[in-house]
C-alpha cells in the first residue's frame, strides 16, 4: 500500500501521542480517519488537527472505547462501520497502551492485569473484531505496536517492568505469527510490528489517570509508598512533602514527554513511511536500533549489569531516563 488517500485508518489510542500523530498524517493524506481513546477530551483535539488538514469529504470519526473489553472493541468496530458506510478497511493500528505493572512478585495484581490487557488483549480484539473488515477489502494491513520492550523485557536493573514487557513480547510473536497466516489465507492483506524506543508521548501522564495513579488524587499512603520506591531508584526524595512528591510525578511525566530524543510527529512519519514500504519490522529510534543490535549480537548477558551501562552509553540519557519514569 504506497498511497493512503481514500483508505479508511482504524487507530486506536489516537488521543495522543503516536496515534494522534498517525490520525492526523493519514487525514493530511486523505485517509478517513476512525479513531477511538477513553480520554475523550484528548480525541476531540485530536479530530480538530484532522479536519484542519484534511482534504475536503474526508471522514473523521471518535469513538470512546476501552481496548481492553471487548464488549467495546465490538461496538467501536460497529460504529466504525455505521459512521463510515463501509463493509471494508484497509488500515488497522493497534496503537494504545499504558504503562504500569511493574512487578509480577510484590506489585499490585489489578494494575498489572488492566496493563497487560490494554496491551495485549487490545491487539487480539481489535484484530479479532476488524479482521472480516480487511478481509473485505481489497488490499490492507495490520500495524501492531511493540516496543523496544518486545526486544528486551527491562528497563535497568533498579526496576521491574513485567507487565508491559510481557504484553510487548506477546505483541510481537503475534504480529510475526500473522505474516505466514496472511499469505497463506489472506494475501491481500500484510502486517508489520513497530518497536519504537523512547518518544515523546504523554503515555506516563495518560497511564496514571487509567490506573488511578493520578498525582492529583492518590491518597497519601500511595504517596509514601512512591517516595520509597523513587528513593530505592536513586531519586533524592525522602525528604519531600507529599505536595512535592505529587509535582516530582508530574515533572516526571512531562519530561518523558517533553526531553525524549525522538518526537511524536517524527515517530508516526517513520512508522507510515515503513507501512508504505511494505516493512514487517519497523524500529523506531536510534535507542532502539542500538538495542536491537545488542541484543543480537550478546542475547546471552542481556541482563546483566554491563549490558545495561553500555546501552546508556550509546543511546545517552534516553532508555535509563524511560526506566526512572515508567
Amino acid at each position: 500500500m504506497d498511497q493512503f488517500e481514500g483508505k479508511i485508518a482504524v487507530i486506536t489510542g489516537g488521543g495522543t501521542g503516536m496515534g494522534r500523530e498517525l490520525c492526523v498524517q493519514l487525514a493530511r493524506e486523505g485517509a478517513h480517519i476512525a479513531m477511538c481513546d477513553v480520554l475523550d477530551e484528548n480525541m476531540q483535539q485530536t479530530k480538530n488537527l484532522c479536519e484542519a488538514v484534511a482534504p475536503s469529504g474526508t471522514r473523521i470519526s471518535t469513538h470512546i472505547a476501552d481496548v481492553s473489553i471487548r464488549s467495546d472493541v465490538v461496538a467501536f468496530r460497529d460504529a466504525v462501520r455505521e459512521a463510515h458506510e463501509s463493509s471494508h478497511i484497509n488500515l488497522l493500528f493497534n496503537n494504545a497502551g499504558i504503562g504500569g505493572g511493574g512487578s509480577f512478585v510484590d506489585g499490585d495484581i489489578e494494575e498489572w492485569e488492566k496493563t497487560f490487557e490494554v496491551c495485549w488483549n487490545g491487539v487480539y480484539l481489535c484484530c479479532r473484531a476488524f479482521m472480516p473488515l480487511l478481509l473485505a477489502s481489497q488490499e490492507g494491513h495490520v500495524i501492531n505496536t511493540s516496543s523496544v520492550n518486545g526486544l528486551w523485557a527491562s528497563i535497568g536493573p533498579a526496576t521491574a517492568h513485567t507487565a508491559y514487557s510481557s504484553a510487548k513480547f506477546a505483541v510481537r510473536g503475534f504480529t510475526e505469527a500473522l505474516i505466514n497466516d496472511f499469505k497463506l489465507n489472506a494475501p491481500h492483506l500484510r502486517a508489520s510490528i513497530v518497536m519504537p524506543g523512547h518518544i515523546g508521548t504523554s503515555i506516563v501522564i495518560n497511564s496514571g489517570k487509567i490506573l488511578g495513579r493520578d498525582p492529583k488524587e492518590l491518597p497519601e499512603e500511595a504517596l509514601d509508598e512512591i517516595r520509597e520506591q523513587a528513593a530505592e531508584m536513586g531519586f533524592p526524595v525522602e525528604n519531600l512533602s507529599n505536595e512535592q512528591i505529587r509535582q516530582f510525578m508530574m515533572q516526571q511525566g512531562e519530561m518523558f514527554r517533553d526531553a525524549a530524543p525522538m518526537n511524536a510527529e517524527t515517530a508516526a512519519t517513520i512508522i507510515l513511511d515503513g507501512v508504505r514500504a511494505n516493512r514487517w519490522r519497523i524500529l523506531v529510534g536510534e535507542d532502539a536500533s542500538v538495542l536491537d543490535e545488542m541484543i543480537r549480537a550478546r542475547p546471552e548477558e542481556a541482563y546483566e549489569e554491563g549490558f545495561y551501562e553500555e546501552l546508556l552509553k550509546r543511546t545517552g540519557w534516553a532508555l535509563g531516563e524511560m526506566g526512572r519514569t515508567s
